[in-house]
């Protein structure tokens, strides 16, 4: 398959905090996806962080995952609240794009309840997360979304990996025919990305490109975004 022109391209990035969002933006991300809890899956972080990413972001566009908590996606009525007053927030701190995703006790998309939250989103660009690949029919899921008018969708092809995921990756892309964004996420690196991209014909791609920067004996290594993973792994899919 021909490598789409580089302009078609966009890349973003799982930041864990400004420091990492700071790093997307030096190394050429189109845009971040700023979450707390990443060891939960990401849950929204907070107005502080949003605030701080917002002033500092100036090259790369600002969105943010609205996910009350870890666990399933099906929420409570207090959970929509905080997600509804989260949302209200991130428009008033001018952020470009929201990130979430609902599902019914049974695994469909929860189309009403999206539709609530979207309507709250106004001009804002609007991501359905990884919710998609815990749903009980990828292609009635697609559909579904494309329907609510979501952007994107973030997904592995319902597997622990985009690498792993790229049969549906591809198929989802071929029946998407240009209503939707797939954006292939999880795992995506260095050594992968070009593949996924020649394998299914997704050009958008989502990954964290973090790395350990310090080292507390007590608590570990710290990973964050370095400048140098985002760039390498944009290089692996545009040479220079």
């Amino acid at each position: 398959m021909k490598i789409m022109k580089y302009a078609a391209f966009q890349f973003e990035i799982c930041a864990n905090g400004v420091e990492s969002c700071l790093a997307a933006q030096a190394g050429g991300a189109d845009r971040v996806e700023l979450c707390a809890g990443i060891p939960e899956g990401g849950t929204t972080p907070s107005m502080g962080e949003i605030e701080q990413a917002r002033q500092l972001l100036t090259m790369t566009r600002l969105h943010v995952i609205i996910r009350p908590r870890g666990g399933n996606f099906v929420y409570s009525e207090l959970e929509v609240g905080r997600m509804l007053a989260d949302i209200s927030l991130c428009r008033a701190l001018g952020v470009d794009g929201v990130v979430f995703g609902c599902l019914t006790p049974e695994g469909d998309v929860d189309k009403a309840l999206c539709q609530r939250l979207k309507e709250a989103c106004g001009d804002m660009s609007v991501t359905f997360h990884r919710a998609f690949d815990r749903a009980r029919d990828p292609r009635q899921a697609l559909e579904d979304i494309i329907a609510l008018g979501f952007h994107r969708i973030l997904t592995s092809g319902q597997q622990p990996t985009a690498e792993a995921g790229i049969p549906l990756l591809k198929e989802l892309h071929e029946r998407a025919q240009g209503r939707i964004i797939l954006l292939a996420g999880s795992g995506v690196n260095e050594g992968n990305i070009l593949r996924i991209h020649q394998e299914t014909g997704i050009s958008e791609f989502h990954f964290s490109a973090r790395e350990a920067v310090s080292h507390d004996p007590e608590f570990g290594d710290r990973m964050l975004t370095t400048e140098r993973r985002v760039r390498n792994t944009i290089q692996a899919l545009k040479p220079s």
